[in-house]
């Protein structure tokens, strides 16, 4: 994932999301995924640490302070934010797939939607 235009995986495509939404710590994020796709995905620890470290790793996220309305603020807990780069790429992905999804709906593949 070291490109900004290059498809993502779908576990970097659901935490770049969640974190669209603000500063999150890891089990955060978990719990954010899981409310946006109303449960069908849930992240495992290994998934989730794995990805929050290659998105770090390729500058799509950064480790942040906690939000200032963070109410269960543990010290042990690393938050994180999404930068420039990972919205570009947020945006990216979510484009190529509109294009997927919009041929699919065309070809009648979701129903008569």
């Amino acid at each position: 994932m070291t490109s900004d235009t290059s498809a993502v995986p779908r576990s970097a495509f659901l935490i770049l999301l969640a974190l669209h939404d603000g500063p999150c710590h890891g089990l955060g994020v978990v719990d954010r995924v899981e409310r946006a796709t109303n449960g069908h995905v849930k992240l495992g620890p290994g998934t989730l640490y794995g990805t929050l470290h290659t998105l770090a790793a390729d500058r799509m996220i950064r480790e942040s302070g906690p939000p200032a309305d963070a109410v269960d603020d543990d010290p042990r807990r690393r938050y994180y934010r999404i930068t420039p780069r990972g919205e570009r790429a947020l945006r990216a992905e979510a484009a190529r797939l509109r294009v997927l999804v919009d041929a699919a709906a065309a070809s009648r593949v979701l129903g008569d939607a």
